[in-house]
């Protein structure tokens, strides 16, 4: 009997590179395009590099984003600059099978809410281990005015939840906005677009990070195999 060769195991690392390069394909020639925040993301600017020469440029969810895409010559532009963009790209916390997100974990849920807004198509990128039947497993990251922390903290404790002020350094964590984050965990989130729909609407809440509304089209999945693309039905995105 021959020795089997034993199975290749990819890194987390290597697989976001993986559907970082893979996203070039929905990356259309003269376009400007959306670019979101976190390690999956930055596979794919590192990437994007090599079409700089091909697109207008981008619109950036974050600084940290906006920094990185500039340092590779890659023109970025204001949102209120541009009216549509033909796809936005970003990384997930968590996608279920319909393509609803839990975004945030890079504390830049509400930019990257407002360019997905203005997109045509999300195409999501995550490795597989993102992938889940029902969100709320990953602590669901909320972007707050800091008067109102408390308040919203009682209203999530109502519904099961726990929350938790994101702190760096031993200070709150500061969003490039100025406001702070609530990280709440033991939610189980059924009816994402209820439920997006409901926290929106507290007094205080900047931007819950449910992305129910702004889902995506599209998912690339990287795994042991490659990657595996995932596609969702159009429905939901900007409403």
């Amino acid at each position: 009997m021959k020795n089997q060769s034993p199975a290749v195991t990819l890194s987390q690392d290597q697989l976001k590179t993986l559907v970082g390069v893979a996203a070039l394909a929905y990356v259309l020639p003269g376009e400007i395009i959306g670019v979101g925040t976190g390690s999956t993301v930055n596979k794919f600017i590192e990437a994007l590099a090599t079409m700089r020469g091909d697109i207008k440029g981008a619109v950036s969810s974050s600084l940290a984003s906006t920094q990185r895409l500039q340092a590779l010559g890659i023109p970025v532009f204001d949102s209120n600059e541009v009216d549509e963009l033909a796809v936005y790209i970003d990384g997930a916390d968590e996608i279920d099978g319909r393509g609803y997100m839990i975004k945030g974990g890079g504390a830049a849920l509400t930019r990257e809410k407002i360019v997905a807004a203005q997109s045509r198509r999300f195409v999501c990128i995550a490795d597989e281990s993102k992938l889940v039947q029902s969100l709320g497993r990953y602590p669901l990251p909320v972007e707050v005015i800091p008067t109102a922390a408390r308040r919203i903290g009682r209203q999530f404790a109502e519904l099961g939840g726990e929350a938790k002020v994101r702190m760096i350094g031993g200070q709150p964590l500061l969003t490039d906005n100025g406001q702070i984050i609530l990280d709440v965990s033991g939610l189980d989130i059924a009816d994402p677009l209820g439920f997006e729909t409901l926290v929106s609407q507290w007094p205080g809440v900047v931007t819950v990070g449910v992305f129910a509304h702004q889902k995506a089209q599209v998912c690339l999945l990287g795994t042991a195999t490659g990657v595996r693309t995932v596609t969702y039905e159009e429905s939901s995105l900007r409403t």
